[in-house]
Protein backbone atom coordinates (compact mmCIF):
# COMPACT_ATOMS: atom_id res chain seq x y z
CA UNK A 1 0.00 0.00 0.00
CA UNK A 2 1.90 3.31 -1.20
CA UNK A 3 2.35 5.62 1.41
CA UNK A 4 -0.02 8.33 2.25
CA UNK A 5 1.24 12.03 1.75
CA UNK A 6 -1.11 15.18 2.85
CA UNK A 7 0.80 18.66 1.27
CA UNK A 8 -0.88 21.92 1.44
CA UNK A 9 0.07 24.99 -1.25
CA UNK A 10 0.51 23.32 -4.05
CA UNK A 11 -0.13 25.94 -6.41
CA UNK A 12 3.09 27.84 -6.65
CA UNK A 13 6.19 26.91 -8.44
CA UNK A 14 7.59 24.10 -5.76
CA UNK A 15 4.04 22.39 -5.84
CA UNK A 16 4.13 22.26 -9.47
CA UNK A 17 7.16 20.44 -9.34
CA UNK A 18 7.12 18.44 -6.67
CA UNK A 19 3.55 16.86 -7.39
CA UNK A 20 4.71 14.42 -9.77
CA UNK A 21 7.95 13.47 -8.17
CA UNK A 22 5.65 12.34 -5.38
CA UNK A 23 3.47 10.45 -7.46
CA UNK A 24 6.29 9.08 -9.67
CA UNK A 25 7.83 8.42 -6.15
CA UNK A 26 4.26 6.17 -5.68
CA UNK A 27 3.10 8.06 -3.03
CA UNK A 28 -1.08 8.73 -2.59
CA UNK A 29 -1.45 12.07 -2.52
CA UNK A 30 -3.77 14.17 -0.59
CA UNK A 31 -4.61 18.30 -0.96
CA UNK A 32 -5.69 20.15 1.57
CA UNK A 33 -7.30 22.96 -0.16
CA UNK A 34 -8.76 26.17 0.72
CA UNK A 35 -12.44 25.96 -0.59
CA UNK A 36 -15.50 25.17 1.25
CA UNK A 37 -16.24 21.43 0.02
CA UNK A 38 -13.69 19.12 -0.45
CA UNK A 39 -13.83 16.52 -3.79
CA UNK A 40 -11.42 13.21 -4.20
CA UNK A 41 -8.19 13.78 -2.68
CA UNK A 42 -9.12 16.48 -0.81
CA UNK A 43 -9.44 17.91 2.45
CA UNK A 44 -10.78 21.20 2.54
CA UNK A 45 -9.71 23.95 5.78
CA UNK A 46 -9.09 27.18 6.61
CA UNK A 47 -5.83 28.11 7.34
CA UNK A 48 -6.97 30.85 9.81
CA UNK A 49 -9.03 27.98 11.62
CA UNK A 50 -8.19 24.75 13.96
CA UNK A 51 -7.96 21.65 12.13
CA UNK A 52 -9.84 19.02 13.56
CA UNK A 53 -7.54 15.99 14.98
CA UNK A 54 -9.31 13.16 12.63
CA UNK A 55 -9.25 14.84 9.55
CA UNK A 56 -5.16 14.81 9.54
CA UNK A 57 -4.72 11.03 10.71
CA UNK A 58 -3.06 8.59 8.78
CA UNK A 59 -0.85 10.42 6.40
CA UNK A 60 2.87 9.09 6.69
CA UNK A 61 4.01 12.69 5.86
CA UNK A 62 2.78 16.44 6.24
CA UNK A 63 4.27 18.87 3.37
CA UNK A 64 3.38 22.03 4.91
CA UNK A 65 3.68 25.08 1.81
CA UNK A 66 1.36 27.25 2.01
CA UNK A 67 1.39 30.84 2.57
CA UNK A 68 0.36 34.29 0.70
CA UNK A 69 2.95 35.30 -1.44
CA UNK A 70 5.31 37.75 0.19
CA UNK A 71 6.16 39.91 -3.30
CA UNK A 72 4.89 42.77 -3.64
CA UNK A 73 5.50 45.97 -1.46
CA UNK A 74 4.86 45.47 2.22
CA UNK A 75 2.61 47.68 3.79
CA UNK A 76 1.44 46.95 6.64
CA UNK A 77 -1.34 45.55 5.55
CA UNK A 78 0.65 43.22 3.04
CA UNK A 79 2.71 42.33 6.27
CA UNK A 80 -0.27 40.97 8.18
CA UNK A 81 -1.61 38.64 5.60
CA UNK A 82 2.16 37.02 5.04
CA UNK A 83 2.43 36.66 8.59
CA UNK A 84 -1.12 35.39 9.13
CA UNK A 85 -1.10 32.83 6.18
CA UNK A 86 1.83 31.53 7.64
CA UNK A 87 2.17 31.19 11.58
CA UNK A 88 -1.35 30.37 12.64
CA UNK A 89 -2.13 27.86 10.04
CA UNK A 90 0.78 26.19 10.59
CA UNK A 91 0.38 26.00 14.58
CA UNK A 92 -3.37 24.64 13.93
CA UNK A 93 -1.90 21.70 11.75
CA UNK A 94 0.92 21.41 13.89
CA UNK A 95 -1.68 21.01 16.87
CA UNK A 96 -4.21 18.48 15.03
CA UNK A 97 -1.27 16.53 13.92
CA UNK A 98 -0.10 16.62 17.63
CA UNK A 99 -3.26 14.76 18.91
CA UNK A 100 -4.39 12.67 15.62
CA UNK A 101 -4.75 9.18 16.39
CA UNK A 102 -1.96 8.40 13.63
CA UNK A 103 0.12 11.21 13.64
CA UNK A 104 2.81 10.76 10.67
CA UNK A 105 6.51 10.24 10.53
CA UNK A 106 7.40 13.59 9.73
CA UNK A 107 5.81 16.93 9.23
CA UNK A 108 8.43 19.40 6.26
CA UNK A 109 7.14 22.76 6.88
CA UNK A 110 8.64 25.70 4.77
CA UNK A 111 10.73 28.36 5.72
CA UNK A 112 12.85 30.73 3.64
CA UNK A 113 16.43 31.65 3.85
CA UNK A 114 15.16 35.06 4.86
CA UNK A 115 15.88 33.51 8.56
CA UNK A 116 19.26 34.42 8.59
CA UNK A 117 18.98 38.29 7.44
CA UNK A 118 21.52 40.24 5.30
CA UNK A 119 24.90 39.12 5.89
CA UNK A 120 26.51 39.99 3.14
CA UNK A 121 29.91 37.43 2.43
CA UNK A 122 28.96 35.24 5.96
CA UNK A 123 28.27 32.05 4.63
CA UNK A 124 25.45 31.09 6.41
CA UNK A 125 24.50 27.03 7.66
CA UNK A 126 21.58 25.55 9.56
CA UNK A 127 23.12 26.81 13.03
CA UNK A 128 24.42 30.10 11.73
CA UNK A 129 22.12 32.91 14.00
CA UNK A 130 19.08 34.45 12.99
CA UNK A 131 19.37 38.04 11.41
CA UNK A 132 17.00 41.43 11.60
CA UNK A 133 14.22 42.22 10.47
CA UNK A 134 10.87 41.18 8.84
CA UNK A 135 11.51 38.60 7.34
CA UNK A 136 13.98 37.11 9.92
CA UNK A 137 10.97 37.18 12.57
CA UNK A 138 8.45 36.19 10.15
CA UNK A 139 10.80 32.62 9.43
CA UNK A 140 11.42 32.22 13.51
CA UNK A 141 7.54 32.76 14.43
CA UNK A 142 6.75 30.19 11.62
CA UNK A 143 9.15 27.91 12.53
CA UNK A 144 8.33 28.07 16.11
CA UNK A 145 4.89 27.31 15.01
CA UNK A 146 5.45 23.72 14.46
CA UNK A 147 6.73 22.75 17.55
CA UNK A 148 3.31 21.48 19.10
CA UNK A 149 4.22 18.62 16.60
CA UNK A 150 7.84 18.31 17.64
CA UNK A 151 6.89 17.82 21.12
CA UNK A 152 4.53 15.06 20.42
CA UNK A 153 7.36 12.61 18.70
CA UNK A 154 6.95 14.17 14.85
CA UNK A 155 10.15 14.48 13.35
CA UNK A 156 9.60 18.19 11.80
CA UNK A 157 11.74 19.52 9.31
CA UNK A 158 12.14 23.19 8.19
CA UNK A 159 12.98 23.39 4.75
CA UNK A 160 14.42 27.03 4.63
CA UNK A 161 14.15 27.65 0.35
CA UNK A 162 15.79 29.93 -1.12
CA UNK A 163 14.58 31.87 -4.60
CA UNK A 164 12.88 29.17 -6.54
CA UNK A 165 13.43 28.83 -9.76
CA UNK A 166 11.13 27.55 -12.22
CA UNK A 167 9.44 28.13 -15.63
CA UNK A 168 5.77 27.78 -13.37
CA UNK A 169 5.65 30.95 -11.25
CA UNK A 170 8.36 32.78 -8.72
CA UNK A 171 10.63 35.01 -8.61
CA UNK A 172 12.03 33.64 -12.59
CA UNK A 173 9.21 34.80 -15.12
CA UNK A 174 8.97 38.38 -13.32
CA UNK A 175 12.83 39.02 -13.98
CA UNK A 176 12.39 37.68 -17.95
CA UNK A 177 10.36 40.86 -19.26
CA UNK A 178 13.07 43.83 -19.27
CA UNK A 179 16.17 41.04 -19.59
CA UNK A 180 14.25 39.70 -23.22
CA UNK A 181 13.91 43.28 -23.95
CA UNK A 182 17.60 43.98 -23.38
CA UNK A 183 16.92 46.20 -20.67
CA UNK A 184 17.75 43.93 -17.57
CA UNK A 185 20.89 44.61 -15.59
CA UNK A 186 22.30 44.50 -11.49
CA UNK A 187 20.33 45.18 -8.82
CA UNK A 188 22.03 48.21 -6.33
CA UNK A 189 25.58 47.23 -6.52
CA UNK A 190 25.24 43.93 -7.52
CA UNK A 191 27.62 42.68 -4.79
CA UNK A 192 24.80 40.47 -2.74
CA UNK A 193 24.64 37.01 -2.66
CA UNK A 194 21.60 34.91 -4.30
CA UNK A 195 20.96 31.66 -2.53
CA UNK A 196 18.83 29.82 -5.41
CA UNK A 197 17.25 26.40 -6.07
CA UNK A 198 16.06 24.56 -9.58
CA UNK A 199 12.14 23.63 -8.70
CA UNK A 200 13.15 20.46 -9.12
CA UNK A 201 15.55 19.87 -6.72
CA UNK A 202 13.29 21.16 -4.41
CA UNK A 203 10.59 18.31 -5.42
CA UNK A 204 13.47 15.90 -5.24
CA UNK A 205 15.23 16.96 -1.99
CA UNK A 206 11.65 16.93 -0.38
CA UNK A 207 11.62 12.88 -1.42
CA UNK A 208 14.92 12.44 0.09
CA UNK A 209 14.01 14.31 3.39
CA UNK A 210 11.02 12.00 3.56
CA UNK A 211 13.30 9.04 3.08
CA UNK A 212 15.65 10.09 5.51
CA UNK A 213 15.03 9.80 9.52
CA UNK A 214 18.27 11.74 10.15
CA UNK A 215 17.33 15.01 9.12
CA UNK A 216 15.43 17.25 11.09
CA UNK A 217 14.59 20.78 12.27
CA UNK A 218 15.84 23.30 9.72
CA UNK A 219 17.28 22.22 6.38
CA UNK A 220 18.70 24.66 4.17
CA UNK A 221 17.16 24.15 0.43
CA UNK A 222 19.32 25.90 -1.86
CA UNK A 223 22.10 24.93 -4.30
CA UNK A 224 25.34 24.40 -3.28
CA UNK A 225 26.70 27.05 -5.45
CA UNK A 226 25.26 30.65 -4.79
CA UNK A 227 25.91 33.64 -6.59
CA UNK A 228 26.02 37.47 -6.39
CA UNK A 229 23.35 39.70 -8.05
CA UNK A 230 25.58 40.59 -10.57
CA UNK A 231 26.71 37.01 -11.55
CA UNK A 232 22.97 36.00 -11.84
CA UNK A 233 22.69 39.24 -14.26
CA UNK A 234 25.60 38.02 -16.52
CA UNK A 235 24.42 34.34 -16.77
CA UNK A 236 20.94 35.19 -17.55
CA UNK A 237 21.57 37.71 -20.17
CA UNK A 238 23.90 35.11 -21.67
CA UNK A 239 21.05 32.68 -21.80
CA UNK A 240 18.60 34.67 -23.08
CA UNK A 241 21.80 36.23 -25.57
CA UNK A 242 20.59 39.65 -24.61
CA UNK A 243 22.64 42.54 -22.91
CA UNK A 244 22.07 43.41 -19.19
CA UNK A 245 23.53 47.00 -19.01
CA UNK A 246 20.70 49.35 -17.37
CA UNK A 247 20.88 48.30 -13.25
CA UNK A 248 18.43 49.46 -11.14
CA UNK A 249 19.78 51.39 -8.71
CA UNK A 250 19.08 50.76 -4.68
CA UNK A 251 17.21 53.51 -3.84
CA UNK A 252 15.39 53.10 -6.67
CA UNK A 253 14.86 49.49 -5.96
CA UNK A 254 13.58 51.41 -2.64
CA UNK A 255 11.19 53.63 -4.24
CA UNK A 256 9.34 50.82 -6.12
CA UNK A 257 9.58 47.84 -3.37
CA UNK A 258 10.43 49.79 -0.17
CA UNK A 259 11.05 47.56 2.86
CA UNK A 260 10.93 44.26 0.55
CA UNK A 261 13.67 45.87 -1.12
CA UNK A 262 16.22 45.81 1.69
CA UNK A 263 14.99 42.91 2.74
CA UNK A 264 14.40 40.76 -0.31
CA UNK A 265 16.18 42.14 -3.46
CA UNK A 266 19.14 43.84 -2.00
CA UNK A 267 19.51 41.73 0.82
CA UNK A 268 22.83 39.59 0.78
CA UNK A 269 22.78 35.70 2.04
CA UNK A 270 24.89 33.52 0.83
CA UNK A 271 23.85 29.95 2.03
CA UNK A 272 24.81 26.72 2.26
CA UNK A 273 22.62 23.41 1.69
CA UNK A 274 25.16 22.17 4.73
CA UNK A 275 22.52 19.35 6.37
CA UNK A 276 21.52 17.94 2.77
CA UNK A 277 24.76 17.05 1.33
CA UNK A 278 26.33 15.82 4.38
CA UNK A 279 23.23 13.38 4.27
CA UNK A 280 24.04 12.14 1.16
CA UNK A 281 21.84 14.03 -1.35
CA UNK A 282 22.82 14.93 -4.77
CA UNK A 283 21.39 17.91 -6.40
CA UNK A 284 20.54 17.73 -9.96
CA UNK A 285 21.09 21.32 -10.63
CA UNK A 286 24.11 22.67 -9.03
CA UNK A 287 25.48 25.41 -10.98
CA UNK A 288 23.26 28.32 -12.07
CA UNK A 289 23.71 28.44 -15.80
CA UNK A 290 22.52 24.67 -16.91
CA UNK A 291 19.52 24.90 -14.70
CA UNK A 292 18.36 28.19 -16.66
CA UNK A 293 19.09 27.05 -19.73
CA UNK A 294 17.41 23.60 -19.09
CA UNK A 295 14.31 26.05 -17.53
CA UNK A 296 13.76 28.59 -20.76
CA UNK A 297 15.09 26.08 -22.99
CA UNK A 298 12.39 26.54 -26.31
Amino acid sequence: MPQKVLISGVSGPIGAALLPALIAEGYAITRLVRVKSSGPGQIAWNPAQPLAPEQVSGFGAVIHLAGESIVGRWTKAKKRRIADSRVPATRYLAGALAQAGQPPRVLISASAVGYYGSRGDEILREDSPRGTGFASDLCRDWESASQAASSAGVRVVQIRVGMVLSANGGALPQMLPPFRMGVGGNLGNGRQWVSWIDARDVASAVVHVIKTDSLQGPVNMVAPNPVTNADFTKILARVLSRPAIFPMPAFAARLVFGQMADELLLASQRVEPAKLRASGYQFKYPLLEPALREILKP
